[in-house]
């Protein structure tokens, strides 16, 4: 499907954002926030357009009109290590926006964005490394100094790359360790589980032997109940008729 004339102005405005975000700006630059600001409503009016592009293509701008906004968020910062934090989460575009990139321009300025951070901060860092290791020194602007600074930046880099490595070392002993924890509570449930089971058969075996025997004895009782009325009744009649023939044999006297 053929772009339409507000999808074609927005590919030249985020062109022209890309091209102004590559460029050093002075701290009073307004124009690249104020067409980010244009980018945002053009890309919302484009959302809501029935003939609007395809989702994949719409997702592309809104990811690069993200990162343009993210920049330019990041560069309001104060510190340069915040700067650099907040570009490490910024997310540039995947595809080209014009047919003359080869490789994404978001892509290329977060990676300028990335590198003027980092020499920012190594700037700033081996300028707080000279201030405490040689307050008084009175030759900082020659080179012998340069290159000893940068020597002791390195040892501090290298202290701090190391304290890194320890400290993931640490981490991945503990990760281990909370796995073994697991596996062994796994197996103290699972063997818990088995014990449960088998009591659970056991107690439904005895519920049964239980019945049985409960019906055996109920029947056992009835038959001892009726044995015993007739023997009752037996001896009852018994001694009737013993009293009819003591009477008969034995007349009363006169």
């Amino acid at each position: 499907m053929a772009a339409t004339r507000l999808e074609l102005n927005l590919m030249r405005l985020l062109s022209r954002c890309e091209a102004l975000a590559a460029e050093r700006r002075d701290p009073g630059e307004w124009r690249l926030e104020k067409y980010v600001a244009a980018l945002e409503d053009m890309l919302r009016e484009l959302k809501q357009q029935s003939g609007k592009p395809a989702p994949e293509l719409l997702n592309e701008y809104s990811r690069k009109v993200d990162f343009l906004k993210g920049l330019l968020e990041a560069e309001k910062l104060s510190s340069s290590t915040e700067k650099a934090l907040a570009n490490q989460f910024l997310a540039p575009g995947r595809t080209p926006t014009t047919t003359k990139e080869r490789t994404p321009a978001t892509k290329t300025v977060h990676l300028q964005t990335k590198a003027r951070c980092t020499g920012k901060m190594r700037s700033e860092l081996l300028g707080t490394v000279r201030s405490v290791l040689f307050p008084f020194c009175p030759c900082r602007g020659f080179a012998s100094d340069e290159k000893q600074s940068a020597v002791e930046l390195d040892a501090v880099l290298q202290h701090h790359q190391d304290m890194q490595e320890k400290l993931a070392e640490e981490m991945l002993s503990l990760a281990r360790s909370l796995k073994n924890n697991t596996l062994a509570a796994q197996n103290v449930i699972k063997q818990d589980n088995q014990t449960l089971s088998h009591s659970l058969r056991m107690a439904d075996q005895n519920f049964e032997k239980l019945k049985d025997e409960s019906d055996r004895l109920e029947q056992h009782a009835k038959k001892s109940v009726n044995w015993l009325l007739w023997i009752m009744l037996i001896v009852v009649c018994f001694i009737f008729i013993s009293m009819i023939l003591f009477i008969r044999i034995f007349p009363k006297l006169k």
